[in-house]
């Protein structure tokens, strides 16, 4: 009954885990470009009374052992990097990849971040700059008095300036990729940090050929968080922590039966 009761508490303490994750994915169903976690698990040790295969008195073996698990324990919780829906905004400096590639973006400290989201602005001397005033790299300048920014699906920036009949091209904005985006490390604020197990940023120019996404000026990625899945599997999470408490109230009554005994 004690082993019971210990197997059934790592029951629930994953099952609070599930709850943590499912409640950070529908906090951030509105958060551009914010991706899904999934809560991963795997089977505890086993105490392995009998092996299989051993001799079953003197003829034959046993076909199958007596194994007892002793419960579960997290394994990951990992991101799910499908791209969101694309949602339409008209705002001249909100960009969305579609398809592979993050953002770089340099930290006032000098330290370089990725992320998705493409919510972009000028700041004092026209440089392009995330909400937080990160500086986007290659740095882009919009010269003052900009009358129109065109950004091109392959990250080409041009700009229509007074008194110019045609449009200026004023810069070139890379995208970077990972081997294994689900290495990266995330800092909030919709950025990310690369790890040994992540690999090494690869740089290059949007386009399909290029083995990177394209970017949509205009647009922003939304998150990839599904409401009625969230609601479904909290629900599984809930119903599967009650019946883990369950279990333990279950090994406590037999314990009690066991000790009210009486000859």
């Amino acid at each position: 009954m004690i082993r019971a009761m210990h197997t059934a508490a790592t029951g629930m303490r994953a099952q609070q885990l599930n709850i943590d994750t499912i409640a950070h994915n529908l906090a951030n169903v509105n958060t551009t470009a914010f991706k899904r976690h999934r809560a991963e698990f795997a089977d505890l040790l086993y105490q392995i009374q009998r092996m299989p295969g051993t001799s079953a008195s003197n003829i034959g073996i046993f076909p199958v052992g007596i194994q007892i698990g002793t419960g579960v324990r997290p394994v990951t919780v990992a991101k799910e990097w499908v791209q969101g829906n694309l949602r339409q905004t008209n705002n001249e400096l909100d960009l969305a990849i579609e398809g592979v590639g993050f953002f770089q973006i340099q930290r006032p400290d000098g330290t370089i971040m990725y992320t998705r989201a493409g919510s972009f602005k000028r700041d004092n001397t026209g440089n392009l700059v995330t909400g937080d005033g990160d500086l986007l790299i290659p740095t882009i300048t919009i010269p003052s008095g900009a009358l129109k920014i065109d950004i091109a699906q392959d990250g080409t920036v041009s700009v229509l300036l007074p008194g110019v009949p045609q449009a200026t091209q004023i810069g070139q904005i890379l995208l970077v990729r990972f081997d294994n985006p689900a290495g990266l490390v995330a800092q909030g604020n919709n950025l990310f940090l690369d790890s040994t197990a992540s690999g090494p940023p690869q740089q290059g120019t949007p386009g399909f050929s290029t083995g990177f996404g394209l970017i949509q000026q205009g647009f922003l990625e939304t998150s990839n968080v599904n409401i009625a899945d969230e609601m479904v599997a909290m629900i599984a999470a809930q119903r599967s922590y009650e019946l883990n408490a369950k279990a333990i109230q279950a090994a406590d009554d037999m314990m009690g039966i066991a000790n009210n005994l009486r000859r």
